[in-house]
């Protein structure tokens, strides 16, 4: 076999070769899931979508482009409506459907009762850390991913699950907003894709807490850590160590709360995972 062939079969290998089409998210369209949306040819120009007034994820899949849709938990089951354009277009209504999903209780005893029931003097700081946490979901950063698959921030038990009706010391509470990894304190939390963070701080629930945008509204949070490692604008990569697992804030024993959203809405973190 002489060189010069060898090296022509290599070339046509690799324009022969099909291309790796981008794995995509578990697609659920059930309350707290995502619903996945075939929009036009990826040959064109990448269209703008919206849901709920919000920006949606577009990526390319197998030659088209493809809406990724975080659906809200107190989302009505039934026919929704996705509205998006190609450039200088009129608009164009997509349905999809979402079905009902129930999900589990769960009941958890708070030692410090003013974790579920705050004082008086802890309002305005609550009220001041919830408008940090609305200006940073809004954020948007237009961005293409080569890649959607997240990897687990640290290594443990998943202690609970997305989407629990929450009961703390027998009182209802809003549905558990993310996913908890049971690990040793101090052990290291890592950035699942590589992002930008926007926002750290040690706030009255989640303790010390990190925000990271991935881009185009693809966000995630880590809370209850016990060290933050990182300051807002720095630029992670994945696998990037931000933080330590702790039990700062409302928590019951070391553990990461994990909390992905998309279009604003948080979603079932396990999705993004393959």
């Amino acid at each position: 076999m002489t060189k010069r062939w060898m090296v022509g079969a290599l070339l046509y290998s690799l324009i022969a070769a099909p291309a790796v089409a981008q794995w995509l998210p578990n697609a659920q369209a059930v309350p707290g899931g995502i619903a996945v949306v075939t929009l036009n040819a990826s040959s064109e120009p990448r269209p703008t979508a919206h849901y709920r007034k919000h920006p949606v994820l577009i990526t390319e899949h197998e030659g088209r482009w493809t809406a990724l849709i975080g659906v809200p938990l107190d989302a009505s089951t039934g026919e929704h409506h996705l509205g998006w354009k190609r450039p200088q277009q009129a608009e164009v209504q997509s349905r999809f459907q979402v079905v009902a999903k129930d999900y589990p209780e769960q009941h958890i005893t708070i030692k410090d009762k003013r974790k579920v029931n705050p004082e008086k003097r802890d309002y305005d700081r609550i009220r001041k850390e919830s408008e940090r946490l609305g200006h940073a979901r809004k954020i948007w950063r237009d961005t293409t991913f080569s890649d959607l698959e997240l990897q687990l921030p640290v290594e443990g038990r998943r202690s609970s699950a997305f989407g629990l009706k929450r009961f703390y010391n027998e009182q209802a509470r809003k549905p558990h907003s993310g996913l908890d990894i049971a690990a040793a304190e101090g052990s290291p939390v890592v950035a699942p894709l590589g992002g930008v963070v926007i926002l750290t701080g040690d706030l009255f629930f989640s303790g010390n807490t990190v925000f990271l945008d991935h881009g185009q509204g693809l966000l995630s949070s880590y809370a209850h850590l016990s060290k933050v490692l990182v300051s807002t604008g720095d630029h992670l990569s994945s696998g990037q160590m931000l933080g330590r697992v702790g039990q700062t804030g409302r928590a019951t024993g070391p553990h990461l709360h994990w909390s992905v959203y998309l279009n604003q809405t948080r979603i079932d973190p396990a999705l993004l995972l393959r």
